[in-house]
């Protein structure tokens, strides 16, 4: 599909989130995706009644392009449901562009909705039993996390300290969105110190757990230059799917973003030089870490050095994350549709205090599972088409 997706014919001209953090009593996963559907389209000008294609995942409803379906009244031509956690709304995000391309739809939104805090984590994900991995007991997902950071720290010598300084960037960013979650600030001795999860991995080294959702629009690329914003598009997208149990993948240091991030490159004629803005899935400290070896920001094993000394927090030279990320702005459970909205809105200049100069690039990296599904998007202004 990869060679047969022309640059230009469908763009993203519509973003929103819905409410975040804590939602009013019985608020359902299907009221945050409508609200969220209706304030992108909101966005962009566009009505209900343009939309012909619906995308949607949640661990909450098994049937949601049809339960959003009904909700909305809406007769879409194209539904898509692929459920492949975290990352599943970058999948969508090529999806859409294909559907669109093909003629099969002119107006898709992809959506998402999560009442995981308000209901719990383990009510909103329960997970599915592992004969080779329960009888140990691990707490899922930090557990999974926590031995891949572990082997990263035994194989290249990161830090606590590396890990940390993920957590306290991605605070720093926080401070400059009005809709993060957390709003004190954090020191690399405030995440040391505090609460053990899963060793190596802190409280503070943990995404957050709130209710949320959003969703995003895309049209074909000549509808969407009469449209009131700026257009994103997407130029490049690969996908890395390695592993569902951790028990399973290969070498926890190295995941599908490896796979996935060179075959995005290809596709848009980019390189990692060539990015200006870095929206990766950080569920927890340690995956920025990996993402931004495996999609070609530093050497394998040089993640925690390179995060170091402000690198990628704000006044950095590499601005990662600039929402906040899942650690501090917000995470309802499947937090990849986030860093697609946080994209569009640094390239279309819309982040105030936060906003990166003059960008036109961004590279998009979800992840789902227990680093199991790597999804990469490179997105691009008009000037990339």
């Amino acid at each position: 599909m990869q060679n047969l997706l022309k640059r230009g014919s469908a763009a993203i001209v519509g973003v929103a989130e819905s409410d975040l953090g804590l939602v009013a009593p019985h608020t359902s996963p299907i009221d945050l995706m409508a609200q969220g559907v209706m304030r992108a389209l909101d966005d962009c000008g566009l009505q209900l009644s343009d939309v012909d294609a619906l995308f949607a995942a949640t661990s909450q409803a098994r049937f949601s392009t049809m339960m959003l379906k009904e909700y909305l009244g809406l007769n879409p031509t194209w539904n898509d449901n692929t459920q492949i956690g975290g990352s599943s709304f970058e999948a969508h995000v090529a999806h859409a562009w294909a559907a669109i391309q093909l003629g099969q739809c002119e107006v898709a939104v992809i959506t998402y909705g999560s009442t995981q805090r308000s209901v719990s984590r383990a009510a909103a994900s329960p997970r599915e039993y592992n004969y080779y991995e329960a009888p140990f007991k691990p707490f899922m997902p930090p557990t999974a996390y926590a031995m891949a950071a572990a082997r990263h720290m035994h194989q290249y010598g990161t830090t606590r300290e590396q890990l940390a300084e993920v957590a306290v960037a991605a605070r720093q960013w926080a401070l400059m969105n009005p809709a993060a979650w957390e709003k004190e600030p954090l020191t690399v001795e405030q995440v040391l110190a505090s609460r053990m999860v899963s060793h190596p991995l802190s409280v503070r080294d943990c995404c957050l757990v709130t209710d949320g959702g959003g969703a995003i629009v895309m049209t074909s690329g000549e509808r969407a230059k009469t449209l009131k914003k700026k257009p994103v598009y997407p130029i490049g997208y690969g996908e890395g799917i390695s592993h569902n149990s951790i028990a399973n993948m290969a070498d926890l240091t190295v995941t599908g973003a490896a796979v996935s991030g060179p075959r995005a490159y290809a596709m848009a004629g980019l390189g990692p030089k060539d990015i200006d803005v870095v929206e990766l899935y950080d569920a927890f400290t340690i995956t920025p870490i990996l993402f931004l070896e495996d999609l070609g920001f530093c050497p394998k094993g040089e993640g925690g050095r390179f995060v170091s000394g402000g690198r990628i927090a704000p006044g950095g030279e590499l601005p990662v994350d600039t929402n906040g990320g899942g650690l501090s702005y917000c995470h309802p459970g499947m937090y990849g549709l986030f860093i697609l909205i946080e994209a569009v809105r640094q390239l279309r200049g819309e982040c105030g205090a936060r906003q990166v100069k003059g960008a036109e690039t961004a590279i998009v990296h979800g992840n789902g599972g227990v680093l199991s599904s790597q999804i990469t998007c490179i997105l691009g202004g008009p000037s990339t088409v």
